[in-house]
């Protein structure tokens, strides 16, 4: 068994609950000294440390796993990415930094996008578009999805509230419609309207009117109640939960609430402790529990990539909704996976191979550079406004965990899951992804030389010097 040594996170736990190194070690049922020592990685955390840990804390043991810093690590290499290129950093260098000090590791993270963006808007004016051109500001969409990806897509204080409500008021599957109804109704004095037009809702606040679509199907007209009851009844708390990362005056701030009253909303229709229960009952199957609860696919699937409650964990899962071009619109993980902000994404991951076959849920075992093995499930879904001749939308979705936690779901069956070799070899993008053997690379890798030979070809696209080819 390896040895665990993660002095810098006990160091931060320890710190971010305001307590001393005296109290901690009383807590834990050993001596300061010894305490001291495991926070400077003299001595590795031991079983029964890690278990107290976990019991005192509330957190997972992987929280002091060495691995859990891929995603960090990614995300550092994401961001440094000129370093990368030029040598002046080295991938042992950010997985010592992500391991050792993961909150300097977060800061130079930031500090790298907002390079980044600031290079990019000099590119923007450089290339003739005027010198009073003012370059674009980064997008609040992608800023509300970094809000939920830095939390794991999990608002702990806001699920609370959302199955307290639920348990208030009565929710159950099949009556979902009728509670919420009486509830913006009896406490809040809002009437509800079924109206035709293009709008799917539309509340209006000096009425007291509640618009919704007759186009909407019962699932979808109780999220958007839940919604509006999510901003009626938690105004005050939602709006300290944005303003935790915007400022008030702020472009992001807006849709920060929309975001954190649609997470309630899911939590008040999909109550956790029943939703929990459910999903491991049924081994995590996305159909069963789309007809149980009467809800959509892709809602299902957001709401199962939320179950990271302490202590009542369900499989942490990442969760993502991508358009045939690969864009992604969507994107949260309560898991390791690094999702790629530039470049577009892996080619031969199978959400792309979903919409080949809509409406059939297709299963992959996938490996990272890393080693890491995921189990992803896709499928593609389609929306359509319900007029002949009018446009319609399609995504795939895609739901993925680590493989250590694919035997809890139903979708590993008859799959050898200890077959290294079977899993498709896949990346975060090609601008980043450190293979060098893909033939699907679209792009040459980052921090090595190319084998440019006028005289022969390869199968690889890009061949790395001092790497043997296949011949093609």
């Amino acid at each position: 068994m390896s040895k665990t040594y993660a002095g810098a996170r006990l160091r931060r736990l320890r710190e971010e609950r305001r307590m001393s190194q005296v109290d901690l070690a009383r807590t834990l049922g050993i001596s300061p000294s010894y305490l001291n020592q495991m926070e400077h990685d003299s001595r590795p955390l031991t079983v029964p440390v890690l278990l107290r840990l976990t019991e005192a804390f509330g957190v997972d043991p992987g929280f002091f796993s060495e691995r859990d810093t891929s995603r960090l690590v990614a995300d550092l290499r994401d961001a440094l990415t000129g370093e990368v290129s030029a040598g002046r950093v080295s991938a042992s260098d950010l997985s010592d930094l992500a391991a050792r000090m993961p909150a300097v590791a977060t800061v130079l993270v930031d500090l790298g996008r907002r390079n980044q963006h600031l290079a990019e808007q000099l590119a923007e004016v450089a290339e003739g578009r005027g010198p009073g051109t003012v370059a674009q500001p980064r997008s609040p969409h992608e800023e509300i999805r970094e809000f939920f990806y830095r939390r794991q897509n999990y608002l702990h204080d806001i699920d609370l509230a959302a199955e307290d409500l639920a348990s208030e008021i009565g929710v159950r599957p099949g009556e979902v419609v009728r509670v919420l109804s009486a509830r913006l109704t009896e406490r809040h004095g809002v009437r509800l309207a079924t109206d035709s037009d293009r709008l799917l809702h539309h509340y209006d606040p000096g009425a007291r009117v509640l618009h919704l679509s007759s186009r909407l199907r019962p699932g979808q007209q109780a999220f958007r109640m839940a919604t509006q009851l999510a901003l009626l009844e938690h105004a005050e708390g939602i709006s300290a939960l944005a303003s935790e990362d915007f400022a008030r005056d702020s472009a992001a701030w807006p849709l920060a609430r929309i975001g954190i009253a649609n997470h309630f909303a899911a939590a008040l229709i999909l109550p956790y402790r029943r939703f929990h229960a459910a999903a491991e009952e049924s081994r995590y199957d996305i159909e069963r529990l789309t007809d149980h609860f009467g809800l959509g696919y892709e809602t299902i699937c957001h709401r199962l990539s939320t179950l990271q409650r302490p202590r009542l964990r369900g499989v942490p899962f990442s969760f993502v909704r991508v358009d045939r071009a690969g864009n992604m619109s969507k994107r949260q993980s309560a898991t390791a996976f690094h999702f790629s902000r530039a470049g577009g994404t892996c080619p031969l991951w199978n959400v792309y191979e979903s919409f080949a076959a809509p409406g059939r849920i297709h299963v992959q075992v996938a490996a990272m550079p890393d080693g890491r093995r995921y189990l992803w499930t896709a499928r593609a879904i389609s929306r359509h406004r319900g007029g002949w001749g009018e446009p319609g939308k399609t995504f795939a979705i895609g739901l993925g965990c680590e493989i250590r936690h694919a035997s809890r779901l139903v979708y590993s069956d008859g799959l050898d899951l200890d077959n290294t070799s079977a899993a498709v070899p896949i990346g975060m993008g090609c601008r980043l992804c450190e293979r060098t053997d893909c033939p699907q690379r679209a792009v040459p890798p980052l921090d090595r030389s190319l084998a440019i030979d006028e005289n022969s070809s390869t199968f690889v696209p890009y061949p790395v010097a001092g790497e043997q080819p296949a011949i093609g």
